[in-house]
């Protein structure tokens, strides 16, 4: 499948089967975060793949009870490191979050292509995530996904036009 193709796909999946998935598709998958761009390759982050159940739950919980984010067999943590980022964006402000978007969306397409269904999660609560998770203090956590297989067969499919904003709702030349 090519790249536009899984951009049309790619679905906030909220409904999984508890199938696993196979090592080599995590690894192949996950890659995508691992190779995704970076403001000056800085590369600030780290990703916990959250495997275990119980702590899925647990996740789960933290993240004002969204129950499908257990259901998947492998939660997806997106931890950022301001202090390593590029520290001038937009000549202010660091990369980090924005860096971590990115390889998240990598992930995104990279699980669409091969079946699997993403979705990501913002609303948490960091400090319990950052509790159970052990991540130390200065780093941020900026985004969660559930990863597996979509309970509902066919969801991965084109997304309407209709849906979205037409292109001169969206883009501009030269000017705002």
């Amino acid at each position: 499948m090519d790249v536009m193709e899984a951009i049309r796909i790619r679905r906030s999946v909220r409904a999984y089967r508890p199938d696993p998935i196979e090592e080599a598709t995590l690894e192949a998958v996950t890659e995508a975060l691992r190779l995704a761009p970076s403001a000056c390759n800085n590369q600030p982050w780290r990703f916990v793949l959250v495997t275990d159940p119980a702590l899925r739950a647990r996740l789960a919980e933290a993240a004002h009870g969204q129950a499908y984010l257990a259901e998947a067999p492998v939660v997806v943590v997106g931890c950022a490191f301001p202090d390593r980022a590029y520290p001038r964006m937009g000549g202010y402000w660091n990369s980090a979050d924005v860096d971590l978007a990115i390889a998240i969306d990598h992930l995104t397409l990279a699980a669409a292509a091969v079946g699997l269904g993403t979705c990501w999660i913002g609303a948490f609560d960091e400090g319990a995530v950052k509790k159970m998770l052990g991540v130390p203090a200065g780093v941020k956590i900026t985004a969660m996904t559930p990863l597996g297989y979509p309970r509902e067969a066919g969801l991965l499919r084109p997304v309407e036009a209709e849906r979205r904003k037409s292109r001169g709702e969206v883009f501009s030349f030269n000017k705002f």
